[in-house]
């Protein structure tokens, strides 16, 4: 019997055996490493929020010491449980996020899980129309400017994608406003006052104005839902428009100098088909690993969005809490956000496994 017959039933020669993969998928594995790493990230966020509420001073002191006496102000520090241990304090804040409870305000005396039911609605539906409008911003002028790199259209959008990113959001909402308000567009709130208080009978009722507005079915009240959004999807919008446009141009660029392309092109392919069909995917994959970053950003923007345009959502909330000096009502808010980032972080990773294999390995 010669070597290679000895060897062919167990492994080829001079090769390792193939390595053993365990129960699970690639994919499992990889969103559990994922899943697992969350839940220090957000620990960290939490904690963070606790202790730079606890720094800046006494929360009852600060948004009530000039309208309650010494006595008085001893007693919400009882009720509000600030009067006890530091550790005790944390240790009530951290298993209350298990429960679903964030604190309750101090001016207002409302839950914050309330505010989050009510405002965070808003401020999601915002920051949907926001992303629509930076995905119909970005893409396809980042397409145009990577067809006409170095050219007019090129030099032109890249100045545009620079100065809406670099323009604040209350400075463009501001334009906004100016430029759209004499020709009679709504530049305030969700809806008109008729059309918000005729969506409150809406059943069942989720808080988001386009959704109650087609569960309602009048399709004026939808038309006036869609332009109240307008001005402040398009303010939020552009600020990441701006970076996908910038993104998609770099790597269609960059893609478009791959060897598989090149092959395609020497098959006779078309230039619009090898764009389309060979490249415009794979320069997608980094649109959508800094999508998840955006959300920060756009929930950060929503903060000054929502005020230039009365848009009570979870920013408008944020910065009355803010001027109230409400810093309990802040502590729970800023929780909410770092949860959702958080949350959107994870949510991204899935896409982004799904979408680009080689993530996995």
């Amino acid at each position: 019997m010669s070597t290679a017959e000895v060897l062919a039933p167990s492994e080829p020669a001079g090769e390792s055996a193939p390595r053993r993969r365990g129960p699970l998928s690639p994919l499992a594995r990889y969103l559990l490493v994922r899943l697992a790493l969350l839940i220090p990230m957000i620990w960290v966020l939490v904690t963070l929020v606790f202790v730079m509420m606890r720094v800046i001073g006494d929360p009852i002191q600060a948004a009530l010491g000039g309208r309650l006496n010494a006595e008085q102000i001893a007693e919400r520090k009882a009720e509000a449980g600030l009067d006890r241990p530091i550790l005790t304090q944390y240790w009530e804040y951290i298993s209350g996020l298990f429960r679903g409870d964030f604190g309750t305000t101090l001016t207002d005396n409302r839950k914050v899980s309330e505010i989050l039911v009510t405002n965070g609605a808003a401020t999601l539906e915002l920051a949907f129309w926001s992303l629509l409008v930076a995905f119909a911003v970005g893409i396809p002028l980042g397409r145009i400017a990577a067809r006409y790199r170095d050219r007019t259209p090129d030099v032109a959008l890249r100045l545009f994608s620079i100065l809406v990113y670099a323009a604040p959001v209350f400075f463009v909402g501001l334009l906004l406003k100016l430029a759209f308000s004499p020709f009679g567009w709504p530049a305030s709130g969700r809806a008109s006052v008729s059309n918000e208080l005729t969506l409150l009978d809406v059943n069942p009722h989720t808080n988001i104005m386009i959704v109650d507005a087609l569960l309602w079915g009048d399709p004026a009240i939808i038309g006036d839902v869609l332009q109240h959004a307008l001005l402040p999807a398009i303010a939020l919008g552009l600020l990441t428009g701006g970076v996908f446009l910038r993104l998609v141009r770099v790597n269609l660029l960059q893609t478009m100098r791959m060897d598989y392309v090149t092959a395609a092109r020497a098959r006779g392919v078309s230039e619009r088909r090898v764009m389309n069909k060979h490249a415009f995917r794979n320069a997608l994959i980094p649109v959508v690993t800094v999508m998840g970053m955006q959300v920060a950003l756009l929930l950060g923007g929503a903060i000054l969005t929502e005020t230039t345009f009365e848009w009570k959502g979870l920013g408008y909330s944020l910065s009355e809490y803010l001027i109230k000096r409400d810093f309990l009502a802040v502590q729970g808010i800023v929780t909410v956000i770092a949860l959702i980032v958080g949350a959107m972080s994870f949510l991204i990773d899935v896409i982004i496994a799904f979408v680009d294999p080689r993530v996995r390995f």
